[in-house]
């Protein structure tokens, strides 16, 4: 076939097949009630120990039982599979993987946060209702070290589950412990509220405790900060298992009936108010499945060892790679994988493809240079011809099936820039295939239908455009190094930039080398039209020498021997010709394998999207699994003809940012200019002092059970280790890039439209009283979504929450006549007196605020904050010392005795003395 633009037929069928699924890429799918695909990852970091694989096995299997029943006899886990790092000794019982990968793994078994921090917890930072990332146990939870803490591991395993898949969250808040009730008493944050329990201040010190009742803060007006709620051992309530699952009792969700919605739990903030199960009752698996009669069969388990990776790359060589200087900017791109980002152990071979397709190179594995430098020599020199997808994949079954006659679990990089409506045609062989698709869409009109290629392989999708500066195929040939190896072994990009040289010849920069990177240091330099003249200098102001020079493939590169200086990297390219692109991309690994490198990884919310849909940009920034706060996060978006959008990313829980403080920075996107294909690409920078690493407890972890009450006494847990939760330990400047991948925009319409975007909702409300007034701040919306002004904020309030969300345009306005809307993103304040509640008895002031912009369009209706209209009781605590204060009983019997006796003679005192007082007022008689 030659090469021809997109057709629409073509552009409707990628639609069709590819849905609007989400970015999250986990492999679980729902089949007949049961959970299918699960993946269990074993961190290569964790010591080989085969308990942890037999525990495992046990947890999930008696985990299913208890899903089943919590989800009335819907859901139960089919099969999982088990991934073994390479390091572990081999087993004849260990498979090889097909699919499945880190990258895919929907449990990691790995390391904690930090020594001492064994919390399980879910990576989940979008939206109620929708998916998490992974669920983190550390070995020794797994191994059953810590279930006296957290409850036992199958209970928990749901628990985390219903975070993940369906994207609940925790009905308890260690911010918001305690909260002022209707009953005008202090409750702890719970669900329900039929689980009993006492609140008290209990404190160890070696063998010896003491308990006492818990005082009220002057300033919360709630318990102070040690009290804590010990919930009763024995209890008859059964919700809810995103509040305590290790409760005995406790087998169920809550629901409508009986969910909590005075708590300020996370769960009510970011879900309206709504219950654990009617959120779980509104997912597309609920909706998918009915309930089962007969009881789930126990879940089958694989175990799946990962081996050294096979890699071959299927490039296009047809004719349109001779524009745009495509083919030479491939070779660049393929050459700095094979140099730097393919790993050493790896087998790697080489397909060319136009109309037909050319094995050009047998796997080869990868143990020195020599290997490399072979491959690079296989790349096409020439482009002609038109293009077979099909052709080209087939080909690279063959050159795998010699040495891997079963392909599972290889990996085939496919670059295209054509079109070829044939490609479907193998969509069926590549799936039964077990070979995992990665796709680089080089140009607009790179096929789409492959797509789905990648997609049910479970691979990855980059799309590069033509505009060479903005360097996007090196950039997703550098994506594509293994996940399954340890994170200190892998390639992480610390600079990728390009520039179009016209009037000024020089492209200076500089290049920060953090504490954290620096082993195998690769300086790589492209050019267009004439080699420039290269100047690097080191921290010290040493030059480097040396550059290896590829004239053919226009390219220059450096490896700095052993560890790289840290510090600032100085360099200056002076181009030799007029119109010339430059392009310098800067690769590292970490420099200690025992200390986690800084990562930055991105992904947009949804891999295909339709006009005018919003979605979402984000960035984690991460040390290990410690979130860095502080850096400057910015996205480049690229359209399919080249052209970005810039986007600054916020971690302030506000918009479309979830979590405040989390590591994961966001931002809406909604500047599409274009149909087809958008690239994604991050940058993260450090500055001296401003980015540190924040040393808190993860969020959305499972609740740390500080003790139960047994009998009526406190029977105490282990204590957590003890970590300043507001800890942050400041970083050293940095800079990392990353690529986010392609994802897919269609229906945008090329007509002028109305304003089709309303202000973002406001998340972060909050409410303080001061004297006779009410004080509140959240930050700002925009216009549109997070950019912009909005025209002005409606403030109403209820004493009823339910009243107040669900019929807001009745509730009792505010006067904000006064209230000025700042920018999108800045901090709002505003008092207003509360005025008359209708209810005399009436014992909260519920407020909330819809923002409206200047085209009369209205947000969402804002988090709702509440003040308590009473100071509230304490409980009764008639003996402030608890039996189990360390006093003992016959302490405790003298200490009556004595009082008595004392009370005793002080009353006989008095008595003595007025009768006394008494017989001096009587008149005298004489003898």
């Amino acid at each position: 076939l030659e090469d021809f633009s997109p057709s629409p037929s073509i552009f409707i069928f990628l639609l069709v097949i590819c849905l609007l699924q989400g970015s999250n890429t986990s492999l679980v799918r729902l089949n007949d009630n049961g959970y299918e695909g699960i993946i269990f990852a074993i961190d290569p970091r964790v010591p080989e120990d085969e308990k942890i694989i037999e525990q495992i096995k046990d947890m999930v299997t008696t985990a299913s039982i208890y899903l089943f029943e919590a989800t009335e006899k819907r859901f139960f886990f089919k099969n999982v599979s088990i991934l073994i790092p390479n390091n572990w000794k081999e087993n004849p019982l260990y498979k090889r993987p097909k699919h499945e990968s880190y990258k895919h793994a929907d449990v990691l078994v790995a390391p904690p946060t930090l020594p001492g921090r064994d919390e399980p917890y879910t990576r989940q930072f979008t939206a109620c209702e929708e998916k998490g990332e992974y669920i983190h146990f550390t070995p020794d939870f797994v191994l059953g070290k810590k279930e006296k803490e957290y409850g036992p591991s199958d209970r928990l395993f749901v628990h985390e589950w219903a975070h993940l898949r369906w994207g609940v969250f925790d009905e308890y808040n260690e911010d918001a412990p305690f909260y002022s009730a209707k009953s005008k008493k202090i409750e702890a944050t719970r669900c329900s509220t039929g689980i009993t329990g006492l609140n008290r201040v209990h404190k160890c010190q070696g063998n010896s405790c003491t308990t006492r009742g818990c005082r009220i803060d002057s300033k919360t007006k709630l318990y102070e900060k040690d009290c804590q709620f010990f919930p009763d051992k024995d209890q008859t309530e059964k919700a809810s298992i995103m509040f305590m699952q290790g409760i005995n009792s406790v087998v169920e969700f809550c629901n409508k009936e009986n969910h909590n919605r005075e708590a300020p739990s996370i769960q009510n903030k970011l879900c309206n108010f709504r219950s654990t199960w009617e959120v779980i009752s509104n997912s597309e698996d609920f909706k998918n499945t009915t309930s089962l009669v007969a009881p789930p069969p126990p879940p089958v388990f694989s175990l799946l060892k990962i081996r050294e990776r096979i890699v071959c790359l299927v490039l296009d060589k047809s004719g349109s790679m001779n524009g745009f200087n495509r083919l030479n900017r491939m070779n660049q791109a393929a050459k700095h994988f094979l140099l730097q980002t393919i790993e050493n152990g790896s087998w790697v071979g080489m397909v060319h493809f136009d109309s037909t397709a050319y094995i050009k190179s047998n796997l080869i594995q990868i143990i020195s240079s020599k290997e490399r430098n072979n491959l690079l020599e296989s790349l096409p020199t020439t482009a002609n011809g038109g293009t077979s997808i099909c052709a080209g994949i087939k080909s690279a079954f063959q050159v795998i099936g010699e040495i891997y006659p079963q392909i599972d679990g290889s990996e085939i990089v496919l670059l295209t820039d054509g079109e070829d409506n044939t490609a479907k045609n193998c969509i069926g062989e590549v799936k039964q295939s077990g070979a995992i698709i990665h796709l680089i869409a080089l140009g607009p009109s790179a096929d789409q239908a492959v797509i789905e290629m990648s997609t049910i392989t479970g691979g990855n999708h980059f799309f590069a455009s033509d505009e060479a500066q903005n360097n996007g195929l090196i950039d997703a040939f550098g994506a594509l190094a293994s996940g399954n190896t340890d994170l200190s072994q892998q390639p992480l990009q610390l600079e990728s930039k390009g520039l179009i040289l016209n009037s000024n010849t020089w492209m200076n920069g500089t290049v920060i080398i953090d504490s954290t990177v620096g082993k195998d240091t690769f300086f790589l330099i492209t050019w267009t039209i004439q080699e420039p003249i290269i100047s690097l200098w080191d921290p010290n102001g040493i030059p480097m020498r040396n550059f290896t020079v590829d004239t053919v493939s226009k390219m220059a590169y450096l490896r700095i021997p052993g560890t790289a200086k840290v510090g600032v990297w100085t360099y200056s390219l002076q181009a030799k010709a007029n119109s010339e692109t430059l392009t310098m991309t800067v690769n590292s690994q970490a420099a200690n394998s025992s200390v986690p490198p800084i990562t930055v990884n991105a992904k947009m919310n949804k891999d295909t999207n339709s006009f005018p849909s919003p979605m979402i940009v984000y960035a984690e920034v991460l040390q290990g699994y410690v979130p860095i706060l502080g850096a400057n996060v910015t996205a480049f978006i690229e359209s399919n003809n080249g052209k970005i959008e810039v986007l600054e990313l916020l971690d302030n829980g506000a918009g479309a940012d979830s979590f405040k403080n989390d590591g994961v920075y966001s931002r809406y996107f909604i500047s599409y200019s274009e149909n087809g294909r958008y690239n994604l690409k991050v940058r993260a920078q450090g500055g001296v002092n401003v980015a540190a690493r924040y040393l808190r407890h993860p969020l959305n972890r499972a609740s740390y059970i500080p003790g139960w009450v047994v009998d009526g006494k406190i029977e105490g847990n282990p204590p957590r280790a003890e970590i300043d939760e507001d800890t942050q330990t400041p970083l050293e400047s940095f800079t990392r890039t990353a690529s986010g991948g392609a994802f897919v925009i269609s229906n945008v319409s090329t007509l002028p439209l109305p304003d089709l975007y309303p202000p973002s909702q406001i998340t972060d409300l909050e409410a303080t009283p001061v004297g006779d007034e009410i004080n509140l701040t959240w930050t700002a919306p925009g216009d549109n979504f997070d950019v912009g002004k909005v025209q002005q904020y409606i403030i109403r309030i209820s004493d009823n929450i339910l009243d107040l969300r669900d019929n807001f345009d009745n509730a009792l306005q505010v006067n904000t006549t006064d209230l000025l809307p700042n920018e999108a993103n800045s901090k709002e304040t505003f008092a207003f007196k509360p005025g008359n509640i209708s209810e005399e008895n009436a014992t909260h002031i519920f407020i909330a605020i819809q923002s409206v912009d200047k085209s009369n369009l209205t947000s969402k209706l804002s988090n709702i904050a509440q003040v308590a209209l009473f100071i509230p009781q304490t409980e009764s605590d008639p003996d402030e010392s608890h039996p189990n204060s360390g006093i003992s009983v016959s302490s405790l019997v003298l200490l009556v005795v004595g009082s008595v006796a004392i009370i005793s003679i002080i009353l006989g005192a008095i008595i003595c003395i007025v009768n006394k007082k008494k017989n001096s007022r009587r008149p005298r008689t004489g003898f």
